[in-house]
């Protein structure tokens, strides 16, 4: 892991991997909450982890050097959120394709999944779900389709995702739920924060 200063208030934290991603994201939100390291915001990403509004930032770099992050453990301390999910997405014969499974199969595969939410982005209320092994990742379509279904369920590289609004999208869809994710007027907006446990139970396909 490597510190750098990024503009007069905030450090970017580079990490070798995912996993050290989600350990300092949650060491840095413990050691915030304890008062060990003021930070107004602390924001995963793919590979690095921001913290923005620190008052002195080579002081905060120099306590973050000397710190060791907690191993990410798989059980989860909260309950999951369980998102309802169809699984009636056009794309699941392609992914059943590219895990050599058949469509059932890889439906089983989903539901059995504990995905944790890894970082948000893209768009307000978009998680990144984390918790497929590295195998079963797949490509994205070779031409984006132009408009993708609000709470649309999809896969991308080693990612699950849940498309809260209506975009543009090149993720494979697999499924699809009612469940808001985003809402502007609730505390927090976003449904899922990084962090969170998350599953993707079946709901039964409206007659």
């Amino acid at each position: 892991m490597r510190i750098r200063p990024v503009g007069a208030h905030a450090l970017l934290l580079d990490c070798d991997d995912p996993d050290q991603v989600q350990a300092w994201r949650a060491e840095l939100w413990r050691r915030r909450e304890t008062g060990e390291l003021t930070a107004t915001e602390i924001v995963p990403a793919a590979a690095t982890v921001l913290l923005d509004g620190v008052p002195d930032p080579a002081g905060a770099a120099a306590r973050i050097a000397g710190w060791t992050p907690r191993p990410v453990t798989t059980t989860a301390a909260v309950d999951p959120v369980e998102v309802p999910t169809v699984y009636d997405g056009e794309d699941l014969p392609v992914v059943a394709g590219h895990w050599a499974m058949t469509v059932p199969e890889v439906v089983d595969r989903l539901r059995r999944t504990e995905f944790r939410v890894a970082f948000c982005g893209f768009a307000p209320g978009f998680a990144y779900l984390t918790g497929l092994p590295a195998e079963l990742a797949v490509p994205r379509l070779a031409t984006p389709r132009p408009r993708v279904p609000a709470g649309a369920v999809a896969l991308a590289g080693p990612y699950a995702g849940i498309y809260p609004t209506a975009s543009p999208g090149g993720w494979l869809l697999v499924g699809r739920t009612d469940l808001v994710l985003f809402d502007v007027h609730a505390d927090p907006p976003a449904r899922l924060t990084p962090g969170t446990p998350v599953r993707l139970v079946s709901r039964e396909r409206e007659e």
